[in-house]
């Protein structure tokens, strides 16, 4: 669940950088991947979806985290 939400949030930052938004580092490290209230630990979930290949992950994102460190 943690990497599905970093895929989700990559994207975004993506998306926002394609816009021409100012992504800082500092603006990301507020966020976090470990999001729970959309997680129902103990329900029902399909897995007719497991046999699909997912697209290529891509780890680049366009923001200069050497400012964080």
């Amino acid at each position: 669940m943690i990497f599905h939400n970093a895929l989700d949030i990559a994207e975004i930052v993506r998306r926002l950088l394609e816009e021409g938004w100012t992504i800082e580092p500092e603006d990301l490290a507020h966020i976090s991947p470990y999001l729970t209230e959309h997680i129902n630990r103990f329900g029902e979930y399909s897995t007719h979806e497991l046999g699909i290949q997912p697209d290529a992950y891509d780890p680049k994102l366009d923001v200069d985290f050497t400012q964080l460190r």
